[in-house]
C-alpha cells in the first residue's frame, strides 16, 4: 500500500496531529474562567495555533535548508510551550487530568514528528 504524495502542509501528519489538537483546546478553552480570558485561555490558543501556522510557513520555506529548519525550530519552541500551557489548566483545576494527560501525549508526538523533520530535513526540501 503506497502512501499519497505530500502536495503541502495539509497533508503532513504533524499538522493534522497538531491542528486537530488546537481545535481540541479550542473547545476545552471555551470552559475556562473569565478571568482568564487574556492569559491562560489567549495563550494556550495562541501558541496551539502557533504551531500550525508556523508548519504552515516552514513547508513555503522548504526550498532553504537553514530556513526551513529555523522555522521547523519556532514549531518545536511553541509546541512544547503549549505543553507547558496545559500542565497551568490542568494544576489550577481548568482541565481535567486524563485530558491533559491525552493532550500533553499528543504534543509529544507532535514535537517527535517535528524533531525528526529538523534532523533529517533532506526528503522534504524541494528539489532544485
Amino acid at each position: 500500500m503506497q502512501r499519497e504524495p505530500i502536495r503541502n502542509h495539509k497533508d503532513l501528519e504533524t499538522y493534522q496531529m497538531a491542528f486537530d489538537a488546537a481545535m481540541k483546546i479550542f473547545e476545552f478553552s471555551k470552559k475556562f474562567p473569565t478571568e482568564e480570558r487574556y492569559s491562560l485561555t489567549d495563550q494556550i490558543r495562541r501558541s496551539s495555533r502557533s504551531v500550525c501556522a508556523n508548519m504552515a510557513e516552514a513547508w513555503r520555506k522548504r526550498r532553504y535548508e537553514a530556513a526551513f529548519v529555523a522555522k521547523l525550530n519556532d514549531c518545536d519552541s511553541v509546541a512544547a510551550e503549549t505543553q507547558t500551557w496545559i500542565e497551568f489548566a490542568v494544576k489550577c483545576n481548568y482541565l481535567d487530568v486524563e485530558s491533559g494527560r491525552e493532550l500533553y501525549g499528543t504534543y509529544n508526538r507532535i514535537l517527535g514528528g517535528l524533531v525528526n523533520m529538523i534532523t533529517n530535513p533532506s526528503p522534504w526540501l524541494m528539489k532544485r
